[in-house]
């Protein structure tokens, strides 16, 4: 499974459904949406509200990524706002099995983020529980960073580790992913490429994200 996921926090947010049909014009698979409370991360975008009014732009899956401390607070109020899928830090998640647990019972998928010093082996406890793995390629809390290139080790330890706990999470990677970094990071195991600034900053944003997604098909031998 290859699947491309814009990353709306380098969108235009004058015109975020233009900016959001643009991309479905390319086939892109998921919105991805990264919340920031200027605590957990240094810096702030958008909340709940943002999520509702994205719900209502599109039908793609909403991937909501809480950078935000103590997400347990705030799941019911994503939930309600149209997210599909709730990640968080498990930093910020004191009781996570719990948290996991309760973004299921609210019919979620409930997903994890590992920052770029965060060991794979936070995942070990909570492995065959959770529906994705989301490897943070930069230091969250900007956007437009170039992608750590220990990044590749973290997914194939990443992979290793979903095989030995029989789990089928996916495995996303957020952070300078480019029509450069691509077909590495896909090379490395990543199932979902979350790319920002590459896509919503460039002169044509379809055909941007369609070229992602083209690299993401020949990789797999589809002809496009």
């Amino acid at each position: 499974m290859s699947l491309l996921a814009p990353s709306i926090l380098s969108a235009d947010f004058s015109n975020l459904a233009q900016q959001i049909r643009l991309v479905e014009m390319a086939d892109a698979d998921w919105i991805h949406c990264d919340v920031m409370d200027g605590h957990f991360v240094p810096n702030i975008t958008f909340g709940p509200l943002v999520i509702q009014a994205v719900r209502k732009i599109t039908k793609l899956p909403l991937d909501v990524h809480l950078m935000i401390s103590d997400p347990d607070k705030y799941l019911e109020t994503f939930a309600e706002a149209g997210a599909d899928h709730l990640i968080v830090h498990p930093e910020a998640a004191v009781h996570l099995n719990r948290t996991i647990s309760r973004i299921k019972e609210l019919g979620l998928k409930a997903g994890i983020a590992l920052n770029p010093s965060t060991p794979v082996e936070s995942l070990v406890y909570v492995a065959e529980y959770i529906d994705q793995v989301l490897i943070m390629s930069v230091n969250p809390g900007f956007g437009n960073q170039k992608f750590i290139p220990n990044s590749f080790r973290k997914i194939e330890e990443t992979v290793k580790l979903r095989s030995r706990y029989n789990s089928k999470f996916l495995i996303e990677v957020d952070g300078g992913i480019n029509k450069e970094t691509i077909k590495s990071v896909l090379q490395a195991g990543c199932d979902v490429f979350i790319a920002g600034s590459s896509i919503f900053k460039a002169d044509n944003i379809t055909a941007e994200a369609t070229e992602l997604k083209n690299i993401l098909r020949r990789s797999k031998g589809i002809i496009v």
